[in-house]
């Protein structure tokens, strides 16, 4: 197995992580991760996240169970079991409308459960970052910033950190 190394920035303000992860992109650094207690305005953009895919995950759950939901309903109406019922044509669509909705709403609704859950790599049972004394603060006070560890000098001049951890981490 391969190990990275990487390096665990704190920083006590919102403010002075926002400036560093500018001034790490700008030096060239890998930005592999920042953890906060809260949204930090433009913080995303400057990290190089990506568009999260879940609206995606729902649009096609939603859309597979309409399919599903009106699929079932035709199936037993018109072909299986076709009724003859006041003249009325055995696939009317008006009748499907409601259970095709519920079964859109139920299949997007698990999509996005298990593709939120299969995206954030959940139930995560370890971390390697829950092991720094002091990350539980991530939750309330701190700000932490994990970064890919180069050997080209010091990366973190001028940046103010509270402090820098090493780690290695197994891939």
């Amino acid at each position: 197995m391969a190990r990275q190394h990487w390096h665990v920035v704190e920083f006590d303000s919102a403010e002075r992580l926002r400036e560093a992860v500018a001034a790490l992109r700008g030096r060239g650094a890998h930005i592999v991760d920042a953890c906060t207690p809260y949204e930090v305005p433009g913080l995303s953009a400057l990290v190089g996240s990506r568009p999260s895919p879940i609206p995606m995950f729902g649009f096609v759950g939603g859309l597979v169970g309409a399919i599903i939901g009106y699929a079932i309903q035709w199936y037993v109406d018109a072909w299986s079991y076709p009724l003859d019922i006041g003249g009325r044509p055995n696939s009317a669509i008006p009748p499907y409308v409601f259970v095709t909705f519920e079964t859109l709403v139920l299949c997007a609704s698990f999509a996005i459960f298990f593709g939120l859950l299969f995206r954030l790599g959940l139930p995560r049972y370890y971390h390697p970052l829950w092991e720094i004394d002091g990350f539980d603060r991530v939750s309330s006070d701190r700000f932490f910033v994990v970064v890919e560890r180069r050997d080209d000098g010091d990366l973190f001049a001028g940046l103010t950190p509270v402090r820098v951890v090493d780690l290695e981490v197994e891939a």
